[in-house]
């Protein structure tokens, strides 16, 4: 009966030691011109038993006090997609938010329009092959 008791401590410490839950790998901000709104974009690291993953996620906010929208939602295909998990924010107007990423992700989710904001996407992985190849 000891035995027993000893084998689902030490399976449960185990399991329990692999779930990590998630920790921010990387982050930044940009304000839009006419400083009304924020944009942030974070990439985190999901850890666990068969969970783990890497997701990165773009949030939009009016400057003062409002909490955060998704608008964008990255996965990747590797777990520990090396480099390539930052994205690029960049305001055309103050009405016009441009993200732009590179590598194997995937988009799981975009809003066009958030708060009178259009968001657009842009994958750079095309036009680094495109360079490549001139």
């Amino acid at each position: 009966m000891s035995r027993a008791i000893s084998f689902v401590a030490v399976a449960v410490c185990a399991f329990l030691s692999g779930c990590n839950g998630s920790e921010t790998i990387w982050s930044a901000e940009s304000r839009s011109p006419d400083g009304k709104m924020l944009a942030s974009a974070r990439t985190i690291a999901r850890s666990g038993f068969g969970t783990g993953a890497i997701d990165t996620e773009v949030y939009l906010k009016w400057s003062r006090s409002s909490p955060p929208v998704l608008v964008l939602g990255f996965s990747y295909e590797s777990e520990f997609p090396v480099g390539i998990t930052a994205v690029e924010m960049k305001w055309l107007t103050p009405t016009h938010l441009e993200v732009a990423y590179k590598g194997h992700a995937t988009l799981g989710f975009q809003a066009v329009k958030c708060s009178g904001v259009d968001i657009s996407v842009r994958d750079l992985s095309g036009d680094a092959a495109s360079l490549k190849s001139k």
